[in-house]
């Protein structure tokens, strides 16, 4: 974000603080309950949304060095993502070409071969298959053709981004938008080191785990003793980006900020940046640690879900300040331990009032929940799913 526009959003937040007021959707929507219950729309959207969609599995600080790969088994296509010896990001159907084995079982790790574990046939991290056990016996092959199947990878922006399809498109172009890339490049994302990460098996519906990033009505309530110490609840800045969306919570040091000339202002202090880029991902970067959420649907059940939750470091809480080149071990601890605890303020508080909301819509007695018009991002959430899928967009209530 240019300088220019955050001193212009830190102004848009004190003075909705000074008048009492909030982004304003101009007015309420109801959204079905059966959105988040419904096995044939769950289908449809795994389908449209995951299996066949591009997918973000990471930033560039998780295959930091050459050798380094990461796994997933969260799509219907199990995917092995490698950074290759020339530094090359790339990613493959995670199976063996024998026999069609999972390959690499470790959710991450660094390698300069894949051995499959059924017969030993062995790939390096282009895919290329270099080992054949008992070759003469095997019979002849062009190891050519028989490597891993490659799946369409591109790297912008610090963004790791997969196609869980062979024939698959990616156009960061296309999902981000100008505006957006040019935004989200000012974050420096590539620079950001790995610090650790988590997995939630949670019972709600994925879409309830992305609703609880869009509005900051409940901190005050769910959040008294955690979120709500350090920021300003139902109070935030709002834009959309085709697909995706920027929210700016506010921050109590904002009130700081009055104190000090608009050049000495920091988004960071004042703000907390969450992005939703489409379909399934959460990108927060604060000042120090920058967390990125991504939910999945289960494969078999409407009303579960799996949330991957990933830290990563910024450059200068790695660094000692005083030597500029050695790590500072005891920065890094602390904003390791900042991290766990927000992935558990999520997982403890959040997801368990996404657990309830489950509850209540599988019990078919609610036939809709409303969307407040302080909540624009859940009116954006459902109504750009609504609308990849052709479906009809939940109608705009005016109230004065």
């Amino acid at each position: 974000m240019k300088r220019a526009e955050q001193i212009d959003q830190i102004k848009t937040l004190l003075a909705r603080l000074d008048s009492g007021t909030n982004v304003d959707a101009g007015g309420v929507r109801y959204n079905p309950t059966s959105s988040y219950t419904d096995p044939e729309l769950a289908a449809v959207e795994r389908g449209e949304f995951f299996d066949h969609h591009p997918q973000i599995v990471g930033l560039s600080g998780d295959l930091a060095e050459p050798g380094s790969f990461m796994t997933f088994d969260e799509l219907g296509t199990p995917i092995l993502a490698t950074r290759t010896a020339s530094g090359e990001f790339k990613a493959f159907v995670n199976a063996c070409r024998h026999r069609g084995v999972v390959i690499e079982s470790a959710e991450r790790g660094t390698k300069r071969r894949f051995v499959c574990p059924f017969h030993n046939w062995t790939y390096d991290g282009n895919g290329t298959l270099v080992g054949l056990p008992k070759s003469d016996h095997f019979g002849e092959l062009d190891r050519s053709e028989l490597g891993l199947v490659p799946l369409p990878a591109v790297e912008r922006e610090g963004l790791l981004w997969v196609h869980p399809q062979p024939d698959g498109v990616i156009d960061p172009d296309e999902l981000l938008g100008a505006e957006l890339t040019a935004d989200l490049a000012d974050w420096d994302l590539g620079k950001l080191r790995r610090l650790g990460g988590d997995r939630y098996d949670v019972d709600c519906n994925w879409k309830l785990a992305m609703d609880t990033f869009g509005e900051t009505y409940h901190f005050p309530v769910l959040h008294s003793d955690t979120l709500s110490v350090a920021f300003h609840g139902n109070v935030q800045c709002y834009d959309t980006f085709g697909r995706n969306h920027r929210m700016l919570l506010c921050r109590r040091e904002i009130d700081d900020m009055r104190k000090l000339p608009p050049d000495d202002w920091d988004l960071c202090t004042a703000t907390l940046p969450v992005y939703w880029l489409f379909p399934n991902t959460q990108l927060i970067p604060s000042g120090s640690v920058v967390y990125v959420v991504r939910a999945y649907p289960d494969a078999q059940d409407p009303g579960r879900h799996t949330s991957r939750i990933s830290f990563y470091l910024r450059p200068h809480v790695s660094l000692d300040t005083a030597s500029g080149d050695a790590p500072d071990e005891d920065a890094v601890h602390m904003a390791e331990e900042v991290a766990r605890g927000f992935g558990n303020i999520i997982r403890d508080e959040d997801y368990a009032m996404s657990a309830s909301q489950q509850r209540s819509a599988n019990s078919g007695a609610l036939s809709h929940v409303v969307f407040g018009r302080n909540e624009p991002a859940l009116h954006h959430f459902h109504n750009t799913y609504r609308a990849a899928l052709g479906r009809e967009l939940l109608q705009l209530h005016p109230t004065g």
